[in-house]
């Protein structure tokens, strides 16, 4: 392709409204333009990338036997009514009417129309396994649209979804897209972590994060480098201190604080470790009626270590907890312990509340809490003698780096990632919502078994630029970059031998089956060489008259220091060994 022939449209400097890396980038290189707020138009250098990601998508999804179909942006609410969905997903889930006042909404995923289609498809036994899978334009309603394609409100998603006759075919099933995935990722060229996760407000019980390494990734990604074991930062283990609890060694002593409002502070003017506190999370449950009226309530204090942090998602799965939680109010705090947060503790409560302690402070003695009294902590704190053993012990915690890892193989790492792609299995939630079965061997009806499979194909491009990226711009993996390789004949339209020995190579990269652009711009040198570096172009060929008198072009590969002369009648194989390479 020539340049003439293309639509190139590079910025020297990016928008004010461009946060990150990648929005940045994206920007000047002409991939996307902001149309709304999270709305993109993506641009003809964009819609490369878009499209070569599609196509190693589509590869192993075939390769794997999914079987590609296409359902529509716009579904009846009535499908979504039958699981519950259109009620409880909230505001991020766009709800319109049609010209007779009935309810649609635009699909930020696609359940409930998958499978509508196999219970109407899929009668027998003999029709599953089944995987379908399909490449559509999603929209999720973000309250607060950031970071370009990151997280946007329109985007494109590749999702399946495989129905299979019991739980162990159905663990069959998500092995091979586990597998496929792990495929499709190493041909993006993409350093990524396939880590175990929680299943979210999707539902499940098995379920992995595929997370693109990146530090300016929002998600923490927990890993041992010893071992196999990775979780995300929601799922990681924290696990019992191997040592345990000591005896109480000091008095319990009601000590002034004044003004002392966090365990940090108190530690401080203490003069103890900060892993001597503990911090105490006032949470509630309400018992409703049939109109959604709280007739009781349940206060709850959860305690962990002073220089831990409370694992939300871990918390909404304890017993008590799981039908969905809050924080406390300020007047349920003070009418269970008589004082304002921030001097809160386990010891002298006015109303009985349940106690579930970390299983690090568990193990802990002589420590220091608050003394629900303004401006007092106690110090010296022990279980059993100064107050009861817990209601429950649960691991409540954010792990940290240096934490045992729990396949007891060596120490935790984190670092940051993107989560690009995740795969859930299901089980029945949503077979069993709306009825999905099938007529097993001995001709009684069956739930299918399902799990569902999603890579954010837009999100990709974002993924890939905060991780591969330099001062000059944007530095693509050459499976998935705009282009391949890149010639910049300098004098293209002013010499004729210049202009023959550029047409000739790029009609050889092309026969050689190279994703190659010839810019024919005319463009000065400096401002040819800086387009292409910002847009990430693999490989480039530079030719010139002074090198073609010796019959050489320069080779320069995206992140090189410096060019290579090479003859110029071996261009063509060598540029195709260094991308193969």
């Amino acid at each position: 392709m020539k340049a003439s022939q293309f639509f190139i449209s590079t910025l020297k400097e990016a928008p004010a409204d461009a946060e990150v890396v990648s929005h940045q980038l994206m920007m000047r290189a002409g991939m996307i333009k902001r149309l709304g707020a999270g709305i993109y138009n993506y641009m003809p250098m964009g819609l490369r990338v878009i499209r070569k990601v599609e196509a190693i998508i589509r590869d192993e999804m075939n390769r794997a036997g999914a079987v590609e179909l296409l359902m529509p942006v716009v579904q009846p609410a009535e499908l979504w009514q039958e699981t519950g969905r259109f009620e409880t997903m909230g505001p991020e889930l766009l709800r319109v009417k049609d010209r007779h006042d009935r309810d649609y909404i635009i699909q930020p995923t696609s359940e409930e129309v998958v499978t509508d289609i196999a219970r109407q498809e899929l009668r027998s036994y003999r029709q599953l396994p089944k995987n379908f899978y399909h490449i559509q334009t999603k929209f999720r309603d973000e309250r607060r649209p950031r970071f370009g394609v990151m997280r946007g409100r329109e985007f494109t998603m590749k999702d399946a979804y495989s129905f299979d006759r019991d739980p162990a075919s159905a663990a069959i099933s998500y092995q091979g897209m586990f597998d496929a995935y792990k495929r499709i990722f190493d041909r993006f060229g993409l350093q990524y972590r396939a880590v175990a996760a929680d299943t979210g407000a999707i539902g499940g019980d098995l379920s992995h994060e595929f997370q693109v390494i990146a530090d300016t990734g929002e998600d923490a990604i927990v890993y041992c480098p010893t071992s196999d074991y990775a979780a995300n930062i929601e799922l990681a283990e924290g696990v019992a201190p191997a040592t345990p609890r000591a005896a109480p060694g000091q008095p319990l002593v009601k000590t002034p604080t004044p003004g002392k409002a966090t365990c940090a502070d108190v530690a401080a003017l203490l003069g103890l470790p900060l892993q001597r506190t503990v911090k105490s999370l006032v949470l509630a449950t309400d018992q409703l009626n049939e109109r959604g009226d709280i007739v009781e309530s349940t206060v709850w204090l959860l305690l962990v270590r002073g220089d831990h942090d409370l694992n939300e998602v871990k918390a909404g799965k304890l017993p008590g907890l799981k039908a969905g939680w809050r924080f406390a109010t300020a007047a349920e705090i003070d009418d269970h312990f008589g004082c304002k947060p921030g001097y809160l503790g386990p010891i002298g409560l006015k109303r009985p509340v349940q106690v579930i302690a970390d299983r690090t402070v568990a193990a802990m003695s002589d420590f220091v809490c608050g003394a629900n009294e303004a401006d007092f902590h106690y110090t010296g704190a022990n279980w059993g003698r100064d107050l009861p053993e817990p209601d429950l012990v649960a691991d409540l915690r954010n792990v940290l780096a240096g934490d045992p890892s729990p396949d007891g193989q060596g120490v935790l790492a984190i670092q940051r990632g993107i989560e690009v792609g995740h795969v859930f299995y299901l089980g029945t939630k949503y077979s069993q919502a709306m009825n999905a079965t099938y007529l097993n061997e001995n001709g009684k009806p069956q739930l299918m078994e399902m799990g569902c499979y999603g890579i954010g194909v837009t999100r990709i491009l974002g993924a890939a630029i905060e991780q591969n990226h330099d001062e000059r711009g944007i530095v693509w993996p050459a499976s998935i970059a705009p282009f391949a390789a890149v010639i910049c004949p300098i004098g293209y339209d002013r010499s004729a031998e210049v202009k023959a020995a550029a047409d000739t190579l790029h009609d050889a990269l092309q026969a050689a089956g190279v994703d190659v652009m010839l810019d024919d711009r005319g463009e000065r040198p400096g401002a040819m060489f800086a387009d292409w570096e910002l847009i990430g172009v693999p490989q480039r060929v530079v030719i010139s008259d002074r090198g073609l008198k010796a019959g050489t072009v320069e080779l320069q590969g995206r992140t090189e220091a410096a060019a290579t002369v090479a003859p110029l009648a071996d261009a063509a194989a060598l540029v195709k060994a260094r991308l193969g390479a």
